[in-house]
């Protein structure tokens, strides 16, 4: 792993959670992810599945983690299994982990190879009458590839059909959504990372580069500081590209006059950071553009201030229409009788920003965490409002990470990022 190693603390303190809220003779099981093939020999860059890291901190395919507080044996009440290594392997694939550096890196006491599986996993269910799976119900999930945590439950269930099934996401989506110090200060660091990028972008972009170069310059940065990459796919959209909200061609010329959108951040040890800019690509913004700009702004830093304990998201976001709805009247875009007849299930200002404004981040970039339950301290969302007029060939889309605090002041991780007009056309103009 390129980042340095997390204090086993973290993972200590995310499985006591977890275990503190499963039923009596219960046990759960997490799944590494697999190595997903493209085709020929080739395959995807390995991603740890968020849920066994978060728990467990092992960062390695054909990993398994149980969890079983009520075990009669105690050293079977936290197990991970991995992969044995051997010579063969070191020299192709590199290092794995040993048991011992599972045990430094997870804070877990037993560790077993992965081929003591099957034989100790029946030994504990014959003590156990429930078992908790891991099923994905994130509210945008849209998974069609079966997964090894997939694969895992259709055996287990066909294994032991005499067991309770109780679901491990409900229990995840609380207790990830709330943010351990550390976890906070990865993301921090993930948006330090992406800090540099922004900056070494507003010294970089002119008239004629190309989206793509632009991409280039971020992705270099991000790497020398430690990072794997970009925490998801970069959108890197001038002129019209920006009314595509998901817009990752990035295959266009920037033109003298347009503006640029970029929806790109970096990565920190599988943390996520979620960065949103427009930028002139002269370094300079037009009257129009400035009135633009400066209204999704106000839009975000009222939106911010709502993000304290007790908010609940669904109204969050209606507070925040009504906000925007303002902005579009004195930008003209919309007038008193669009609003006056409006479709209540679709409001006015959807023509023009029709996306949410914020959404929890995390370990996941569209993170687990609750969202029909009042927000909490230590929660991290996203604030993210935009204005889009095809019209016009113009989008603006600005976006921070913002932490809910105890005290109702929201702390903005990404304070030191160029937000301001002015700020940044004097950075471009150096």
């Amino acid at each position: 792993m390129k980042y340095d190693q997390i204090p086993n603390t973290l993972f200590v303190k995310n499985r006591k959670k977890f275990m503190a809220r499963m039923l009596p003779k219960s046990l759960a099981v997490f799944n590494s992810n697999d190595i997903y093939p493209i085709s020929a020999d080739s395959t995807m860059p390995f991603q740890q599945h968020r849920d066994i890291f978060y728990l467990s901190g092992a960062d390695q395919e054909e990993t398994i983690l149980v969890l079983f507080p009520d075990a009669l044996d105690k050293k079977h009440r936290e197990v991970l299994f991995v992969r044995e290594t051997n010579a063969h392997i070191a020299v192709w694939e590199g290092a794995k982990l040993t048991k011992e550096k599972a045990m430094e890196v997870s804070g877990i006491g037993t560790i077993y190879w992965l081929s003591d599986f099957d034989k100790v996993f029946f030994d504990l269910m014959t003590e156990a009458n429930t078992i908790y799976l891991n099923t994905n119900e994130h509210y945008r999930q849209a998974v069609e590839t079966q997964t090894r945590e997939d694969r895992f439950i259709q055996e287990c269930k066909r294994k032991f059909p005499a067991h309770s099934v109780a679901k491990s996401n409900p229990i995840l989506q609380q207790i990830r959504g709330v943010k351990e110090s550390e976890e906070i200060g990865l993301m921090q660091k993930a948006c330090n990372i992406t800090e540099k990028g922004f900056r070494r972008v507003l010294d970089f972009v002119q008239p004629g580069v190309w989206e793509y170069e632009i991409e280039a310059e971020l992705l270099h940065e991000f790497v020398r500081h430690r990072s794997k990459g970009f925490a998801y796919t970069p959108i890197i959209a001038s002129g019209n590209n920006a009314n595509v909200l998901h817009y990752i061609e990035n295959n266009q010329q920037c033109k003298d006059g347009e503006l640029i959108l970029m929806d790109v951040a970096a990565e920190y040890a599988n943390y996520s950071s979620d960065l949103t800019r427009t930028i002139p690509v002269n370094g300079r913004f037009n009257e129009r553009q400035k009135s633009v700009y400066e209204a999704v702004l106000r839009v975000k830093k009222e939106a911010t201030q709502m993000l304290v304990p007790g908010t609940i998201w669904a109204e969050y976001h209606k507070e925040v229409g009504k906000v925007m709805t303002s902005e579009l009247l004195d930008l003209n875009l919309l007038d008193k009788a669009d609003v006056q007849n409006e479709d209540k299930d679709w409001p006015a200002y959807k023509k023009y920003f029709m996306h949410g404004t914020s959404h929890h981040i995390g370990l996941d970039t569209h993170d687990y965490g609750e969202l029909k339950t009042a927000m909490k301290a230590n929660m991290v969302f996203t604030v993210e409002p935009g204005i889009y007029i095809p019209e016009e060939k113009m989008g603006v889309r600005l976006e921070d990470d913002v932490v809910i605090q105890e005290n109702g002041k929201p702390f903005n991780l990404m304070h030191k990022i160029p937000i301001e007009l002015e700020e940044i056309e004097s950075l471009m103009a150096k």
